[in-house]
Parts: structure tokens; C-alpha cells; sequence
């Protein structure tokens, strides 16, 4: 896979994350958006809020090792082993941030209209020693991050095709992070989340 080298870092103060700006190049950025559209299984979960039922906006999937577990956007996820297909992009992003991941939460913005609250990803079965790597194809969206404890602490990045952004231990604890509704883009993005996951103990 052709990679870049040029690296966006955050100003000081200095920010638990790094963004790597055209990390995947054009070319095999397109297939990989073509490959993950069509060889992932997609799903829109329903989720309850206040008694009533209602659909996620915007598609999901996972992939992971056999036997790693996620609950995520009221489904619980199980990994049943990583497709052949897609090990070579695990194996470089691996190889760029130094974990060995072991799951994958893929999100598909179908649209501008589709979108995503403010959250962290400081569930309990994800290892928080580990970084989060957020890989980017199709459409730009905005990110933008706000500081959990500090008011008025917030920042927006840019996610574009290809881009690669690092969220480094620490991260999920003092920042939330969203992807806002942006109704004059009409085309499709897919962000895979590469997260190390605790594995469940058995007795």
C-alpha cells in the first residue's frame, strides 16, 4: 500500500492524538471504500431512547478476532475471526500505530444527514492502555472533539479520504468526540475504529 509521510501534529498545548493527512493514497483508497462497501456485511441498528424505538443514523459492522465482544448502539457484537480480505489494511495500520488490535467497529455515513452524538469510547471492554485508530475513506467529515472537564475546550479536524487519525491512551478520558450532521454533502464515507479490546475471562 502507498503511504504518506506527511503528518499533521496538533499545536501546543500538546493533544493525546495525531492526524496523518493522506495516509492511504488515492488509488487504493478507492479500493479499499469499493472493497468495504461491498464486502461488508452492513446493519442499521434500532436503539430506544425514552421508551421509544429508533433507527441509528448510519450503518455499522464489526470485525474482530474470534471470541472479542462489543456491545455498541444497543447490539452486542461477537468477532468470528478477520476476513482474509481485509488483513493486509489491519497489518499496516498495526505496523504505523504499534498495537495489535484486535476489533474493528466500521461506520458508514451514507450522507450528510447521517451522523454521530457526542460520546467516548470509554467502555469497560476496551483497553484504555491501548491507542484507537480511526481510519477515514470517501467523503470529508468534520470531528470535532470537546475536553470533558475544561469549558470552551474544543477543537474540529477535517477527516478526508485516506486520512489517519491516532487517539492515544488517555484520550477517551478527557475528551468526547462527534461527527456532526452536514446536509450539503451527498456522498458516502466508511471510518473503521481500530480498538484493542479486553478479552472475557473463563473460569
Amino acid at each position: 500500500m502507498a503511504l504518506s509521510s506527511e503528518q499533521t501534529h496538533c499545536e501546543a498545548p500538546v493533544q493525546p492524538w495525531t492526524l496523518i493527512q493522506g495516509w492511504v493514497k488515492p488509488d487504493a483508497a478507492a479500493f479499499w471504500r469499493n472493497q468495504l462497501e461491498e464486502s461488508v456485511g452492513w446493519q442499521q441498528p434500532i436503539v430506544k431512547v425514552y421508551g421509544r424505538q429508533h433507527p441509528v443514523p448510519r450503518l455499522t459492522a464489526f470485525l474482530a478476532e474470534t471470541g472479542v465482544r462489543y456491545r455498541y448502539s444497543g447490539t452486542q457484537h461477537t468477532g468470528s475471526g478477520w476476513p482474509e480480505w481485509f488483513v493486509p489494511l489491519l497489518e499496516e495500520v498495526q505496523q504505523t500505530c504499534s498495537c495489535n488490535f484486535n476489533g474493528c467497529l466500521l461506520n458508514l455515513y451514507r450522507h450528510g444527514d447521517d451522523r454521530m452524538g457526542w460520546h467516548a469510547d470509554d467502555e469497560p471492554e476496551i483497553d484504555q492502555s491501548a491507542p484507537i485508530a480511526s481510519l477515514s475513506f470517501g467523503a470529508s467529515r468534520d470531528f470535532q472533539l470537546r475536553h470533558r472537564r475544561e469549558t470552551g475546550n474544543k477543537t474540529s479536524l477535517s477527516l478526508a479520504d485516506g486520512d489517519l487519525l491516532i487517539m492515544q491512551s488517555g484520550c477517551q478520558q478527557s475528551w468526547q468526540h462527534c461527527i456532526p450532521q452536514r446536509k450539503k454533502i451527498r456522498t458516502m464515507r466508511v471510518n473503521l475504529t481500530f480498538r484493542r479490546f479486553e478479552m472475557p475471562v473463563h473460569f
